[in-house]
């Protein structure tokens, strides 16, 4: 990839309107805010490990564009979990509020860049951000993903006005957040399979745009797990760029189906669950992700045997469960903050008698089509694995915490949370999710052969 696509991108993004990326850039820093926020002061927000990484150069920008400080550094402590929550969310956003005229410039991997974002967005102010881990796609994308009460949920506030990408300081970030980067952009690869489907079948249209500004890069940016492991600068200049050019495809379809499928959806159970934000440091989304994207190639494996021509249309119309048995599943397998929601997204996704046959026999029409565009995008479950496994990220849910009971029901749970149409959705209105979830853990399935870590 190149600075050019990430200069083409930017022409279509909704909010963001500059990135400077490349190595040994931090000293851009202060030009590009009083380009972008002329006559605006600015509040430095970061933690101890980031500012101890960028602190000091992007202070030293700043000063040296004639940028006009509100107050000293904003410094969170450096351990996560002392500030992950929507509390100091709520702590910046007050802080930040009688400071007139103030912009954020967040140093921040993230979490903290997510809280500067939400903090900011409900303020109806802009902020830019210095980079300085590749573990996110979130970067360049509107929301922010916070914990509250013990339970993690995304919130809605604009994308950054600005970001600064400096390939040295990312390269020298934790291993883990390197590894968590990859985990979450792997993803991408089942997710455009997703994508797909629901074009086929007319539900969600593939914009080319938009698509290429994904998947075009995605291959070269995966294609090095060990370098990028490593920390190699110019191994994790893919990732990095293929993680902001996904934020800016967000901001382009106003929507995250550009880069989130069912995969994501095991990561957002999990979540929604509270899962591993109480560890130090807490579980990081794209390891949970690349957890989902090795089963969600599995499930596609699973879907992509199916003899469509054998199906008993009348059958499985007949059995189709009704609203309020999807309803009464879905109360009963989530916990209620999560179950309202979920409700109606499983409702609105549940079809009976003509609407259901008529996408069956729409599967079955564009099945050959499905399949011929769906094999050449697809990665293998093992090739997934090994991936997350040569750059240092979890590959199995025992990695992370989950044992398989859970994780079998996460199958399950995964296809309620959300109404955006994947492979889940297809094997629903089939009444094959239970079957296939079945052939999965069967002795001869993929997780049936690979039940523990080690095995």
């Amino acid at each position: 990839m190149s600075n050019e696509l990430i200069e083409q991108a930017l022409t279509t993004a909704t909010e963001t309107k500059d990135i400077v990326f490349g190595t040994d850039v931090l000293d851009q820093t202060g030009d590009l805010f009083t380009r972008m926020f002329p006559g605006s002061h600015v509040l430095v927000v970061a933690d101890g490990n980031t500012f101890a990484a960028a602190g000091e150069a992007v202070v030293a920008s700043l000063k040296s564009a004639g940028a006009e400080f509100a107050e000293e550094p904003y410094v969170f402590p450096g351990t996560p979990t002392l500030y992950a929550g929507y509390d100091n969310v709520e702590k910046l956003r007050e802080y930040i509020r009688p400071l007139d005229n103030t912009v954020v410039c967040s140093i921040a991997a993230g979490t903290l860049n997510d809280i500067a974002k939400l903090a900011s967005g409900e303020l109806g102010r802009p902020y830019m951000n210095v980079c300085t881990a590749p573990s996110v796609d979130g970067y360049a994308a509107f929301g922010a993903s916070i914990s509250k009460d013990g339970f993690k949920i995304t919130r809605n506030c604009p994308a950054p006005t600005a970001l600064v990408a400096d390939l040295r300081v990312i390269a020298a970030s934790p291993q883990r957040l390197i590894a968590t980067g990859y985990g979450d952009l792997i993803e991408k690869i089942p997710a455009g399979a997703d994508w797909i489907l629901a074009d086929e079948l007319g539900i969600e249209a593939i914009d080319d745009y938009v698509w290429s500004l994904v998947q075009g890069p995605l291959r070269g940016a995966l294609a090095d797990p060990e370098k990028i492991g490593e920390g190699d600068v110019e191994a994790i200049t893919g990732l990095a760029e293929g993680n902001i050019m996904s934020g800016l495809a967000m901001q382009a379809a106003q929507s995250s189906r550009p880069a989130s499928g069912a995969g994501h959806q095991f990561s957002h159970v999990w979540e929604m669950e509270g899962h591993g934000l109480d560890w130090e440091p807490p579980l990081s989304h794209g390891m949970k992700v690349g957890v989902g994207t090795v089963a969600s190639c599995a499930i596609w494996e699973e879907a992509l045997a199916i003899d469509m021509n054998a199906l008993d249309v009348d059958a499985i119309v007949a059995a189709a469960r009704t609203d309020e048995e999807v309803e009464k599943s879905v109360r009963e397998l989530l916990i209620p903050r999560i179950a309202d929601e979920a409700v109606k997204h499983s409702v609105f996704k549940n079809l009976q008698g003509d609407e259901l046959r008529q996408r069956i026999e729409a599967i079955q029409a564009a099945w050959p089509r499905i399949v011929e565009r769906v094999r050449p995008q697809l990665i293998s479950p093992e090739e997934a694995a090994e991936r997350l496994e040569k750059v240092g990220a979890p590959f199995h849910p025992e990695m992370i915490g989950i044992d398989m009971e859970r994780f079998r029901t996460t199958h399950i749970k995964a296809q309620m949370i959300r109404a955006r149409y994947t492979v889940l959705d297809l094997l629903m209105d089939l009444g094959l999710l239970d079957s296939v979830i079945d052939a999965l853990f069967a002795p001869d399935g993929y997780w049936g052969r690979h039940p523990h870590q080690s095995a």
